[in-house]
């Protein structure tokens, strides 16, 4: 999410709704394309909880809704599937469900979120280096403490 906030905090709600072309997405389409994400295949698959989402609204939208809100419910989606995430045990791992017209299990579940979000994570840093100009500087945002601590595990040759 680190990233997200950093991307969405250096642009304009105008930039955060940038397209590149009629075929590419915004950055805002993606952030509402992953919030729709996590909370079906986390909160409702996962969870078991009731999930209405209309995915492709997520890609429809062009309101302009402004990118602050967007990372906020982003934020508050991520938090409550880490919640459901919390509160699975080891032996339901393997339990099954279906997500989306798919068969997999509560870990494949999980793993395709991450895997999902990360894809979209790196479109977004792209899309902000594009409009921005900038050199994010993403590497460098752990803090001096974590950097303390990686050295103290012994692994000081690792780059991030």
């Amino acid at each position: 999410m680190s990233a997200i906030e950093r991307c969405v905090a250096e642009l304009s709600d105008d930039d955060v709704w940038w397209r590149a072309n009629a075929a590419s997405n915004s950055i805002g389409n993606l952030l509402l394309h992953l919030r729709g994400n996590v909370g079906q295949w986390i909160v409702g698959g996962v969870g078991e909880r009731a999930n209405a989402r209309q995915r492709q609204t997520e890609f429809d939208e062009r309101s302009h809704v402004p990118g602050a809100l967007l990372v906020s419910n982003l934020k508050a989606t991520v938090n409550e599937a880490v919640g459901v995430i919390r509160a699975v045990d080891h032996a339901s791992l393997r339990s099954p469900r279906r997500i989306q017209d798919y068969d997999t299990t509560v870990f494949g579940a999980i793993y395709h979120v991450v895997e999902h979000f990360s894809t979209h994570t790196g479109q977004i840093v792209l899309l902000t280096k594009l409009r921005s100009g900038k050199d994010l500087r993403l590497c460098n945002q752990r803090s001096k403490s974590s950097r303390k601590n990686r050295t103290r595990r012994g692994n000081t040759n690792r780059t991030i």
